[in-house]
């Protein structure tokens, strides 16, 4: 079973971003603010997660992230933002994360950038196998 890294770099308003690797590739990340773990505003604690294939009722054929502690449903997808919505921010996140090609600006917030293909380079690496990803 492969295994994926993703390197947090410290939490803003603007969300949580990243750096995701998989044998030699790698992608920018994106998640929710750090908040103790509270569901829907929260990225997930560090740790190491078994991830799988999945059919989302919400978006479609996706990675999920198992086991996630006082966490359902936790999912590798597309988006752009991951901001506090307490403050206004954009946020297209509950928990979840997401992959993108770079970091920018995009309606006055930094986001992560070119995220579907992203998205689509890690889900043809992997094939639909399960990976293991270790977050720090």
């Amino acid at each position: 079973m492969k295994t994926a890294t993703l390197k947090r770099q410290p939490s803003t308003s603007d969300g949580t971003f990243g750096t995701l690797t998989l044998d030699k590739s790698s992608w920018r990340s994106l998640e929710l603010p750090w908040k103790d773990n509270k569901s829907q505003v929260s990225c997930i604690p560090t740790g190491t997660y078994k991830c799988t294939w999945i059919e989302s009722p919400k978006h479609g054929e996706c990675y999920q992230i198992l086991d996630v502690p006082k966490r359902s449903m936790v999912e590798i997808h597309s988006a752009n933002w991951a901001g506090d919505v307490s403050l206004g921010k954009h946020c297209q996140l509950l928990g979840c994360i997401a992959l993108g090609k770079g970091v920018g600006v995009l309606e006055g917030q930094n986001a992560i950038l070119s995220s579907k293909t992203a998205m689509a380079e890690f889900e043809s690496l992997l094939n639909k196998e399960d990976f293991t990803l270790v977050i720090s």
